[in-house]
């Protein structure tokens, strides 16, 4: 009897550990799906907020490139030259916002050139979609480096002193131009939103590359 007995509660005790142990793995499992699906839930909840954010900003993005550029100044663009020549050109703005131009147009990829450069080869980029941003001896070195870092993220947009000019920093596209005394200013983020690649462009899509660099 007594062994008969050990042998009953052996299996007793096998049989109520083996119990435990299903139960353990059904709320292990139970966990794992609980915790999957707030995963996935937090999964979706963050795709549709990034893709609202997402269509926010391009609808931001819009509204900036419909609204007028605060004293922006304007040039009838049919009234530009676009003829290439070899020879300088005495162009009525300073910087040029259009006319004719050399046939070699500066590199506009998010250039930073720390020296002036050719307007001649400039206002060729501008005929292809850049926007040219330059700067005066005003400028505080925070200002110049905050747009380089800008530019630097800009396809279609290039950077360069121009000692000369009226603004402290200025701003200008084909036939379009603006004068502002900060980086910080809104008519900056406006104006590239606005005039990279934008309607006004002659030549919309040429090249930005393979012209001509820093020396």
């Amino acid at each position: 009897m007594g062994s008969k007995s050990q042998s009953a509660d052996r299996k007793a005790r096998i049989e109520a550990m083996r119990r435990a142990e299903r139960a353990r793995e059904r709320r292990s499992r139970i966990v794992t799906i609980t915790v999957s699906a707030v995963v996935v839930v937090g999964l979706v909840g963050f795709g549709a907020y990034a893709l609202n954010k997402e269509s926010d900003k391009k609808e931001a993005e819009k509204a900036a490139a419909a609204a007028p550029v605060k004293e922006e100044k304007s040039w009838d663009a049919k009234k530009l030259g676009r003829n290439h020549v070899t020879e300088a050109v005495k162009y009525p703005m300073t910087p040029a916002v259009g006319g004719d131009h050399n046939q070699v147009w500066m590199n506009c990829d998010g250039d930073v050139y720390k020296e002036a450069i050719p307007d001649v080869n400039a206002v060729h980029s501008l005929e292809h979609g850049a926007v040219w941003v330059t700067y005066n001896d005003k400028a505080s070195d925070e200002d110049v480096k905050a747009l380089a870092d800008k530019v630097g993220k800009t396809p279609y947009t290039l950077m360069s002193p121009v000692k000369d000019q009226d603004g402290t920093i200025m701003l200008s596209a084909w036939g379009k131009q603006v004068s502002v005394d900060s980086a910080s200013d809104s008519r900056v983020g406006q104006f590239l939103t606005k005039y990279v690649q934008g309607e006004q462009t002659p030549e919309p899509g040429a090249a930005c590359t393979g012209g001509m660099g820093a020396q």
